[in-house]
């Protein structure tokens, strides 16, 4: 197939991207390099897929991998582009596309919101319209946990309801899935939102907690415990996130809209709990170091405790997580020490 990735820069559009590749199809990546996080870190994650790019790198260019050669491309582009996307599109004939491009975070959606309605509504939107008049067969996109907010019902399920979103970035994602089920059952394709559940592993982005212990941890600095380490999180390695991507990506979406049951919203988590003393307890072990811990109360637009109930994606996809934290952050920690240094210093 041909497969669009937005946030092809990012960290899960980065791992999609590679892994459709290696499964022999053909993939456009698309990104707007924004300056939320370190740049020079996208541009590393580009160079893994062969695209030799640069800050300076002008909007709308395409550009064909040096490692994958035509098969894959990229371009830099904002999905918010109402030009520039449509031709896109037009060009490109894609079969499935893949909406990972969103302004993450939810901390930062406090102070920055005007962001969140750019990328995650109006371009959102941008993205169904293109799927709508380009005959696009099945949209994949990115939903998160956030959307549960104040739920107490644990482990959290795609049937509970969701009108408690304590961000602007929750209500961002709750609105992309009730914007994807209009178009769906409007204009007669696809839509599979996927609930992420705190995604980590190599490559991963330098605001998530993983990253930043593991930096601070690294440099003999304090940590950050929030909520005074009365945390607990759904963890959930990129290399099974990818792997139930992908499968619903390649699986026929036809046979679905056929029985009119085109929308569709999964979690997509590990499955289990993990509580934030024994994760940060695993850093320390693989970095052969104590953290300096620093203790303080639940931030704005958190929530104490996230686990995913993935039933309904193991009976549709077969989806198993089978990557346990200690090998996880084992791998993240040998690809931080080995790799991540030499992104800062270039």
């Amino acid at each position: 197939m041909k497969i669009l990735v937005t946030g092809a820069a990012g960290f899960i559009g980065f791992h999609t991207a590679l892994k459709l590749l290696e499964n022999g199809h053909d993939v456009v990546g698309l990104d707007n390099i924004n300056d939320y996080y370190e740049i020079r870190l996208k541009l590393a994650r580009l160079k893994e897929l062969g695209i030799t790019a640069t800050e300076s790198l002008a909007f709308n260019t395409l550009l064909s991998s040096e490692k994958f050669s035509s098969r894959f491309k990229f371009i830099r582009l904002n999905i918010e582009d109402r030009t520039n996307l449509p031709h896109l599109f037009a060009n490109e004939n894609f079969d499935v596309v893949c909406n990972l491009a969103a302004q993450a975070g939810v901390r930062y959606s406090i102070e920055n919101p005007e962001t969140y309605i750019d990328s995650n509504i109006v371009g959102f939107l941008n993205i169904l319209e293109c799927c709508r008049h380009h005959h696009i067969k099945h949209l994949v996109y990115a939903s998160s946990s956030s959307v549960y907010g104040l739920n107490k019902t644990i482990p959290f399920k795609t049937t509970d309801t969701v009108d408690h979103p304590i961000s602007l970035y929750a209500a961002s994602k709750k609105s992309n899935e009730l914007m994807a089920h209009t178009y769906s059952h409007l204009f007669g394709f696809a839509t599979t939102g996927l609930r992420f559940f705190t995604v980590y592993g190599p490559w991963g982005r330098p605001d998530m907690a993983l990253f930043l212990f593991s930096e601070a941890i690294a440099n003999n600095k304090p940590i950050k415990v929030f909520n005074n380490g009365e945390m607990e999180r759904d963890f959930t390695y990129i290399d099974d996130i990818v792997e139930g991507l992908t499968r619903i990506i390649e699986k026929n979406s036809e046979e679905r809209v056929k029985l009119n049951e085109g929308y569709k919203v999964y979690n997509i988590g590990n499955n289990n709990c993990i509580k934030l003393t024994d994760f940060i307890a695993e850093i320390e072990k693989n970095l052969g170091k104590t953290a300096e811990k620093e203790y303080l109360p639940m931030q704005p637009g958190d929530v104490a405790k996230t686990w995913a109930n993935v039933d309904d994606l193991i009976k549709d996809y077969e989806y198993a997580p089978k990557t346990p934290v200690e090998k996880g952050i084992k791998n993240f920690i040998h690809w931080y020490t080995n790799f991540y240094p030499n992104i800062k210093k270039s």
